[in-house]
């Protein structure tokens, strides 16, 4: 696309020094451990969609969703915001305030000393968007009834909300700041089924009314597919498969992708058989060679235990996978 993405990852890692102190390194005579949480990720947003990041727990998903508001500075490449490197703009609070996230547990994410109208205006205060006492008041009247909330439940504490009225409060804080762009951290997961839906709704709504772009990261398939306009599967800090939601339920190329879509509950499928992932996920602060999936690959040969495989096009996707390269299985 031609218009400037509202975020581009280039090459962006994040590693983590998880080594022993140092005179326990001696005694032992060890050298130092580096947990590689992303390694080399890449991928652009389009204004206005959403980008969903899916993979087993530990495989990076949060960390690059912290990389992406700036909680972690990222030990290798750049963030784009907008065609600006984020990691000039950090003292920007302008830039900062187009840019929010919503956390995954909404009973720790909320602070229960404060009553919901402190809560969803302490963006507007820190940036610094409204002066007048009253002003700042209505504004949390609007934003609590624009998620389904009554102005009136800004005087009540946390306490006195169910988990989905909870998340509602979250996006409406996350929304005080007039942001153009939400980062999602399974903010769904914590939630009953029932009232996964009443949210992953709303944020529909939302969406398209006031033009919201959305990275969304989760472990749910069933969950991303009613949001995502493009999805990443993760493996061990990498992306191995990027491709418009629709193309990647009704053909996923990659092996793992494909074994994700076999644990997915299906009232078509009773009686078949499914082909479960073997193995267990490597330890990313010593990954396999290669192809980090090959222990664990029913297409794996001698070529994918040693050489490392790079995201190319395989239709209207991109796989990073030497199986799907050559036309193996």
């Amino acid at each position: 696309m031609s218009e400037t993405p509202m975020l581009s990852a280039q090459d962006v890692a994040r590693y983590f020094d998880v080594s022993k102190p140092l005179v326990q390194r001696v005694i032992a005579r060890e050298g130092k451990r580096t947990l590689r949480a992303v390694d080399g990720l890449s991928f652009d947003i389009p204004k206005g969609t959403t980008l969903s990041l899916v993979g087993e727990s530990g495989c990076g998903k949060s960390t690059v969703a912290r990389l992406v508001v700036g909680l972690y500075p990222a030990t290798r490449g750049r963030v784009m915001f907008d065609g600006q490197d984020l990691s000039l703009a950090r003292a920007d609070s302008k830039q900062r305030s187009r840019m929010q996230m919503i956390f995954q547990d909404p009973y720790a994410s909320l602070n229960p000393r404060w009553r919901v109208v402190d809560i969803v205006a302490e963006p507007i205060r820190a940036f610094g968007l409204i002066a007048e006492k009253r002003a700042i008041l209505d504004r949390v009247g609007e934003l609590l009834t624009q998620v389904g909330l009554s102005p009136l439940d800004g005087q009540k504490y946390p306490h006195e909300f169910s988990g989905g009225q909870r998340q509602r409060i979250s996006i409406a804080r996350a929304l005080s700041s007039n942001p153009e762009f939400l980062v999602c951290d399974e903010p769904t997961s914590a939630l009953d089924v029932s009232v996964q839906a009443q949210i992953l709704n709303l944020m529909k709504e939302l969406q398209t009314r006031l033009g919201l772009t959305y990275l969304f990261i989760s472990h749910n398939l069933a969950v991303v597919r009613q949001v995502s306009d493009r999805i990443g599967v993760m493996y061990l800090g990498k992306l191995v498969e990027l491709s418009p939601a629709e193309s990647l339920f009704k053909a996923p190329r990659h092996p793992y992708t494909r074994a994700l879509m076999e644990a997915i509950p299906d009232l078509e499928m009773t009686g078949r058989q499914r082909i479960p992932v073997g193995g267990e996920v490597p330890s990313p602060i010593s990954p396999p060679p290669g192809c980090t999936f090959h222990p664990r690959c029913p297409l794996a040969n001698a070529r994918c235990k040693a050489e490392v495989p790079i995201m190319k096009p395989a239709g209207d996707a991109m796989v990073a996978c030497h199986a799907v390269e050559e036309g193996r299985g």
